[in-house]
């Protein structure tokens, strides 16, 4: 059991597991930022440290200053919550390398995981149905045609490296290809900082299921059913909506167990999110993405 865990993070998710912490008899360490001094959770946690200025380059994405927060106020381990640093593998291991626990996935989960084409194969080895199309990131705009032309118009153009709809595109017939190419590539550049791209079969009115993973050290993994994401605007989810209208007790089951299987592939522990698409004409799942950190909506 930890004494003491930081919580390197701010607002709604660090109140919430400051909460948690609480229920545990666990001592909550906050961290804050100039513009966060009188925050509800700095004012709710039995300590506060002070890790920089107002913009977020400047605190709560300084590696060293969150780790130097943690030693400086003897806490065992390092909860992330979501955004900021939660899925960054470096600052995981430099988190295990200061002798403190970190409080989710391996920094290798996380980047088997944080690339789409890398997940896509550990989602193929472990018998995962994914979305067909490329398995590696595309070299040139005739690497883009020749994949197209292989698995068929409709295709979407998809960043390798990030989400949230950046770097997607839509294309539904050759003569769109290049111009999408370029945007795409441009968007994901911008967006992550790597332009690499990839492609897969489009599907017509996909409904977006999500199923919430936790895992233990110890290798049990459980399940805990599904949120539907599928009312979106620009690729971002407006509404998740839990259960989903389309599932069904099979369907449930068989979702959860692809989605274990796809953790289970990376060793993973902690909370993750495993993503499908559902084609809402013959009701097939495919793998989507996973994402290595809690989620927003459980905790």
């Amino acid at each position: 059991m930890f004494r003491k865990i930081l919580i390197a993070n701010r607002g709604e998710i660090a109140v919430r597991i400051i909460r948690a912490c609480r229920e545990m008899g666990i001592s909550p360490i906050a961290v804050y930022s100039d513009a966060d001094r009188t925050a509800l959770h700095v004012r709710m946690a039995d300590e506060a440290v002070y890790v920089g200025g107002a913009p977020s380059i400047e605190s709560y994405l300084k590696i060293d200053r969150v780790i130097d927060a943690a030693l400086k106020s003897r806490a065992d381990a390092i909860h992330p919550g979501y955004g900021f640093l939660s899925e960054n593998p470096e600052f995981a291991r430099r988190v295990t390398s200061a002798g403190l626990t970190f409080i989710g996935p391996s920094p290798e989960a996380m980047e088997q995981m944080g690339s789409k084409t890398s997940a896509r194969r550990v989602a193929i080895a472990a018998g995962v149905p994914v979305v067909p199309g490329s398995i590696v990131p595309l070299t040139s705009l005739d690497d883009a045609r020749e994949t197209a032309e292989r698995f068929g118009y409709p295709v979407m153009l998809k960043a390798s490296a990030g989400g949230g709809g950046k770097g997607m595109r839509l294309v539904e017939q050759a003569v769109e290809l290049a111009s999408s190419f370029e945007n795409a590539s441009s968007e994901a550049a911008a967006a992550f900082g790597n332009s690499d791209v990839y492609i897969e079969k489009a599907i017509r009115r996909p409904r977006h299921i999500e199923i919430q993973i936790f895992s233990d050290s110890h290798g049990n993994f459980v399940h805990l059913g599904e949120r539907e994401c599928s009312i979106q605007r620009r690729h971002q989810k407006v509404i998740e909506e839990c259960p989903s209208p389309i599932n069904d007790p099979g369907l449930r089951a068989r979702m959860g167990q692809a989605a274990i299987k796809a953790a289970q592939a990376v060793d993973y522990t902690g909370a993750g999110t495993v993503e499908f698409l559902v084609d809402d004409t013959n009701r097939e799942f495919y793998f989507l993405e996973m994402n290595t950190r809690l989620q927003s909506s459980i905790l």
